[in-house]
Formats: structure tokens, sequence, C-alpha cells
């Protein structure tokens, strides 16, 4: 198993030579290499399929509502922390490869769609949640767009990227569970959404902004 700084750097080289200073971004991929660690027996493929997995069961505890949505926000918080683990133990491990990575990718996207199937059962309205999860497809989708017109980097990284999707999906419904039974539950995860909606939306613009010089150099 490679040290944490060997990691990092491994990691960034994976994804574009991706900046890891960022203290969310060093804290997310801190936590999944040290999970990693004593799992290093593990196949990658059986953490990309539990994240998913755990992702989908979170929808259930959020239609049920309630205390409910306590648990449908820690299934959320662990999806995300199964996904990075996948990563930490194929590129720790020396057992990264292209199709993982696009694999990882695909099961990212589907991930990202349970956690706004989440938010809609639990009471966002329907154009917000919908809104919510295009906004998380759409960045990574603009990469792999400029990745084909042969952008080498990842670009910058935003205020909208994937840990932050998932702890702002985890802690909407955590919160929406704290205050369960009163008239602020529904609020809540509108709220949630709202605000995850429109750091999608700046984090766009900066990806974008990012983009359009790499592109017209």
């Amino acid at each position: 198993m490679l040290s944490r700084d060997e990691y990092l750097a491994a990691w960034s080289r994976w994804h574009g030579d991706a900046a890891t200073d960022r203290p969310l971004v060093r804290g997310w991929l801190t936590a999944a290499w040290t999970l990693a660690r004593p799992l290093a027996g593990m196949p990658p493929l059986a953490a990309t399929a539990l994240g998913l997995l755990v992702a989908v069961a979170s929808v259930a505890p959020a239609a049920a509502g309630g205390r409910w949505l306590l648990a449908a926000g820690v299934l959320v918080g662990l999806s995300g922390l199964l996904d990075s683990l996948d990563g930490a133990l194929a590129i720790g491990t020396g057992r990264a490869s292209r199709r993982g990575f696009v694999l990882d990718s695909v099961v990212d996207r589907l991930t990202e769609a349970a956690y706004a199937g989440a938010l809609w059962v639990a009471g966002a309205p329907g154009w917000l949640a919908v809104a919510f999860g295009a906004l998380c497809w759409l960045p990574d989708y603009l990469r792999a767009r400029a990745g084909q017109a042969g952008v080498a980097e990842t670009g910058a990284l935003s205020v909208w990227e994937r840990p932050t999707r998932v702890a702002m999906t985890g802690m909407t419904l955590v919160g929406a569970g704290v205050v369960a039974g009163t008239d602020a539950s529904g609020p809540v995860v509108t709220s949630g959404a709202a605000v995850g909606t429109l750091l999608g939306v700046v984090g766009l613009v900066q990806l974008g902004l990012s983009l359009r010089r790499m592109l017209a150099d």
C-alpha cells in the first residue's frame, strides 16, 4: 500500500493533475486512504458495487420520512466514502486501470441520481431535485468532453466537487431527520437542495471559465 503522500500524488495523476491541497479534498482522500489500508486485499470492484447499493438504499428511508431521514443521510455519507474507498484500493495497491476508472465514473453518476431521488422523496420539489442531479453530472460531463477535445488537465477544482455533493445531500437529510415531526422538515430538505443547486451553478461557472481558457490555449 502506498504511503498517504504517494497515494495523493498518484490520485492527482489519475485525475489530470488535479490539486489535492484543498482541505476538503485532502481530508476526503485521506479518510479514504486510511480506510483502505486495513482492507488492501479487498477487490476495488466490490467497494464500487457496495457504494452504489448503499446509495440506492438511501432512497427507501428518505421516502419513509421522520427519523428515518437520519439513516438516509448516514447511508449517503457511507456511499460516498465507499466510492472513494474503491479508488484508494485501486491506486494505493497498484490495481488502477482505465476500465476501472471509467466504471467508477459511471457509478458516480448513478449514485448522484440516487441522491437526487432521495431528496425528492424526502420532500424537495421535483424540478429542484432534477436541477440538483443535473448539476452533479454536468461538471464531469464537461471534463470528459474537454478531454476528448485534447485537454489533459482536469480544470479548476470548484466549490461543487464530489465530496461537496455527498456532504450536501447527507447533511440535508440528517438535518431534516433532526427536526422530523415538525413543520421544518420539508423546508430543510428544500433549502438544502436549493443551496446545493446554487453551489452547482457557481461550480459550473468556475469550471467553465477554467476549461474555456484551456480550450482557447
